[in-house]
């Protein structure tokens, strides 16, 4: 009698096809938008953003305000819905990644380096050599970004948390950004961030003034690496909490549309253009939007240029897996692991995005 070894790769194949099986839909909100993927070679990589709607550990933390994620508090998180979370997680990242994981994953809303330590070692992705990095933040939820490589196609040369700390509210604590410096495909450097931005908690024009400030920070930063390298391969990824045309992405980052990006210093927000098709990664009552953002130095848009986006395009994975039915605003929403203090044992509130990277000797 034979046994047949799956093999992450195998394995990765099979839960795509099974899920992609299903993909039936075509109105607006329903649409399941699934990506004519082909395997990548060395010369070409997957870059992920996922925030994987609060990945904590069941262990109390009697610095951060995690008592809700524990197996006697309100969500009543144990050791079973923990390890479906993890699992979970390594799906979504499996079915982003084709025919192999990305290369490249930054995460927002996880608790520590543990929860990102057990992903990449308690499930199937252990076989994949990730490698991680990540800072501890001082936010009040307890609530950090973090990323994930595999250094066969990233080699960090820098990285360091940018921390946002507001004068006029000492008591406010929020996550910080992360940024990396690396070499990708053994061949040029890119400057990479990781961000969470404040919420919107409190109002939108309330909470704003936060969001303006992690704008400047990172934008900051960016001004910094353009001194030196007009040039330079810039990508930032994340929640925002703000949209593309809000003022925190649209005039302090100065992440603009393609046709836009006409002054030097300019970066290019790639989602926009899921906006003319109303998609997006996250639903408010019955409205789609772009909190999760991918946005890069325009010369990374040229056909010219060594570092190149894949077909200038960033991709939001959308899949029946990933989504279910939206009985109170109708439609579609994201098939999140709470609806309130309730489990229902899905995935996330929010749904991946992704680009890929290719390198051309020119």
């Amino acid at each position: 009698m034979f046994k047949i070894l799956l093999t992450p790769l195998l394995l990765s194949f099979c839960f795509i096809a099974f899920a992609q099986k299903k993909t039936k839909k075509s109105v607006s909100d329903t649409t399941t938008i699934t990506i004519n993927d082909e395997p990548r070679d060395k010369y070409s990589m997957r870059i992920m953003f996922y925030n994987v709607e609060n990945l904590f550990d069941t262990i109390n933390d009697t610095n951060k305000n995690d008592e809700d994620f524990l197996p006697d508090g309100n969500l009543r998180w144990n050791g079973y819905r923990y390890n479906k979370k993890l699992k979970n997680t390594y799906k979504v990242i499996t079915a982003v990644g084709g025919w192999d994981v990305p290369e490249v994953i930054g995460f927002c809303e996880i608790e520590n380096r543990l929860v990102l330590e057990e992903l990449i070692s308690k499930t199937p992705l252990r076989n994949s050599n990730y490698e991680i990095i990540h800072y501890e933040a001082p936010d009040e939820r307890g609530i950090d970004v973090g990323l994930i490589y595999r250094p066969d196609k990233f080699a960090p040369l820098a990285h360091e948390p940018l921390n946002i700390s507001f004068e006029n509210d000492k008591d406010f604590k929020t996550r910080d950004i992360l940024y990396v410096k690396g070499i990708v495909m053994n061949s040029d450097t890119l400057h990479l961030f990781v961000n969470h931005w404040p919420s919107r908690r409190g109002g939108e024009t309330d909470s704003e003034p936060k969001r303006l400030l992690a704008a400047s920070i990172a934008r900051n930063k960016i001004d910094e690496i353009l001194k030196l390298n007009t040039k330079a391969n810039i990508l930032l990824m994340g929640d925002f909490n703000d949209y593309p045309e809000n003022r925190s992405m649209n005039e302090i980052l100065r992440g603009k549309e393609l046709q836009e990006a006409t002054i030097q210093g300019d970066l290019v927000n790639l989602m926009f253009e899921h906006l003319k098709d109303h998609q997006g990664s996250h639903k408010y009552q019955r409205h789609w939007g772009c909190l999760d953002q991918i946005v890069v130095s325009p010369y990374m848009l040229k056909e010219n240029y060594s570092l190149q986006v894949k077909g200038n395009k960033a991709h939001i994975y959308r899949n029946d897996f990933l989504l279910k039915e939206d009985e109170r605003w109708m439609g579609i929403k994201p098939f999140r692991t709470y609806e309130g203090f309730k489990y229902v044992g899905g995935y996330s509130d929010h749904l991946p995005v992704f680009i890929d990277l290719i390198y051309k000797e020119l």
